[in-house]
């Protein structure tokens, strides 16, 4: 009885952490941790920070989630967790093309280079993905974990940011959401890790590079 009794609340915990740290909410916490952390891109206009996460809540939160229900009704997915590898194509393409609209709209902005190149490599991570979904299941919550420590790892290597505290709580998170996907049985330790090492290469290159 008390095995179970754990096993079950382990499973409830492991989902409340995959939705809490899901792929589609990693741009709105890298755009938090920007805005936050000690470095010149804290003093932008409050305006400016609003219409940026706003633009990306619309077109990489809201609208994605919209979309699933018109996915389920045409039998495009089975569940909105979509587990299988061959029902994620759709919904990634069109995650990918609302990652690059946000990218165009974005880079015509007077903004920072540090933020364009944070949604650029964040649609080409999530391009790169995509492709990888048609040969192998890779994990899109590692994916984005490793985007989030990514992303800190830039403000410390590049702006010289003191964010010690935000590097602990990526990896701490980055732990968790491993441990979530692996306790739920929708990946293997392959490709949780090869999606984490996605996720933060991708991150990390191409920030670093522009």
């Amino acid at each position: 009885m008390g095995t179970e009794t754990e096993r079950n609340f382990a499973g409830a915990v492991a989902r409340v952490i995959s939705i809490v740290f899901h792929p589609l909410f990693t741009p709105l916490y890298g755009l938090l941790i920007i805005f936050s952390a000690p470095t010149f891109l804290q003093y932008l206009p409050f305006a400016v920070k609003k219409i940026i996460f706003l633009i990306v809540l619309v077109n990489n939160v809201l609208i994605p989630i919209t979309l699933m229900p018109l996915f389920r009704s045409r039998n495009l997915i089975s569940s909105y967790t979509i587990e299988e590898r061959h029902e994620r194509s759709i919904p990634l393409f069109t995650t990918a093309l609302f990652y690059a609209i946000t990218t165009y709209i974005i880079f015509r902005f007077q903004i920072p280079l540090f933020l364009k190149s944070f949604m650029l490599a964040s649609s080409i991570v999530i391009i790169a993905v995509t492709i990888i979904n048609f040969w192998w299941k890779i994990s899109i919550h590692g994916v984005g974990a490793g985007a989030l420590t990514g992303i800190v790892t830039m403000l410390i290597m590049k702006l010289y940011a003191p964010v010690p505290g935000f590097l602990a709580a990526t990896i701490i998170v980055s732990g968790l959401v491993m441990f979530a996907r692996l306790r739920l049985d929708t990946h293997n330790p392959a490709q949780v890790w090869g999606g984490f090492m996605t996720g933060f290469a991708g991150m990390t290159l191409l920030v670093w590079v522009m």
